[in-house]
Order: structure tokens, then sequence, then C-alpha cells
């Protein structure tokens, strides 16, 4: 089976939800996956319960949130070593959906650049099924893609005061 490139972006709430749920989709299909999660280093409630499903691996390529600041020397070599490891299991093909989460945020704060990417996903196994999330989706990516969505936010109560909630929203 042919794997395409999906990219989740836009300013609404979930684009990593929903590359979430094709995981589950997938695993339960019997697919191995790979999630690589960029500029995230906190703990998120997903990282409980994701080792006790057998076929879906999920590491971190970030040293926290940096979002609200700037990014230090540290968080260019957590990403870069994040993309090089990416690169790797993109074409070994031991993987049939490789999640990049977050990735759009890491190429709009200049982590790495949409040419190094772009390899990546040139290169990987013709199989492997590809799901990029995050906010600032880069034209570049979008007419590369295969399937775009974008998620718009109405209303949130975020605006509100509502911090995230574990379980929810971390």
């Amino acid at each position: 089976m042919k794997g395409y490139i999906q990219v989740y972006s836009g300013n609404g709430k979930g684009k990593t939800t929903a590359a979430f749920g094709l995981c589950l989709r997938a695993s339960g299909a019997g697919k191995n996956v790979y999630i690589g999660q960029f500029i995230k280093g906190m703990h998120y409630s997903e990282l409980d319960i994701l080792p006790a499903i057998e076929n879906i691996t999920l590491k971190q390529y970030g040293r926290g949130c940096f979002i609200y600041s700037e990014p230090v020397q540290e968080d260019y070599t957590a990403a870069l070593n994040g993309l090089a490891e990416i690169g790797i299991i993109l074409q070994s093909g031991e993987y049939d959906v490789v999640v990049l989460d977050e990735v759009n945020i890491a190429l709009y704060y200049g982590l790495f650049s949409f040419d190094d990417l772009k390899q990546l996903l040139i290169n990987r196994a013709s199989h492997v099924e590809v799901i990029i999330t995050g906010r600032y989706a880069p034209q570049e990516l979008i007419d590369m893609a295969d399937l775009v969505t974008e998620m718009k936010e109405i209303k949130h109560y975020y605006t509100k005061g509502v911090e995230a909630r574990t379980g929810i929203e971390k």
C-alpha cells in the first residue's frame, strides 16, 4: 500500500489529537506506528498510556516548550538530532505510520529547514504514511502533501482563562 503525506495545521485545537486518533486506528489494524514529538519535552497524558500499546512508539525531540521565548542552541540541537533519527526511521520501513508532531512549529522557528524535511519525506520507504502537525505549515509543505486539513479556531475557552486540563489538552 502506498503511503501518503498528511498535514494537520491551523490555529484551532485538535491537530495532535487527530494524529493520535489515526495512530490508534492504525495500531488496531496491526500497523507499526512511530510518533516523534518536536518542540515538546514536557509531560503529556499520552506518555502514560502509549507504552502499554505494543505497536506504538513515541519519542520526544524537545527540551520543553520555548514558544513563549526564543529557542536556544539546545533546542536547535535537539530538533536536528530528532530529524536525523526520523530520517533513519522513515527509510527503514519498520513503521507504517510516522507522526511528526509539531514539525510545522519547528520549521516556523527555523530549527531546521524545509529542504532538510523534504529530503527525508522524498527518501522514505514508499509504504510509510506520514502525518505532520503544527500551526504555520509552510506553503511548500502544503504543496507537497497529499492531504491537508486546517483546524480553524471558532471559539476556545482558553480565551476565558481556562488553563490546559490534564487528559483533555495535556
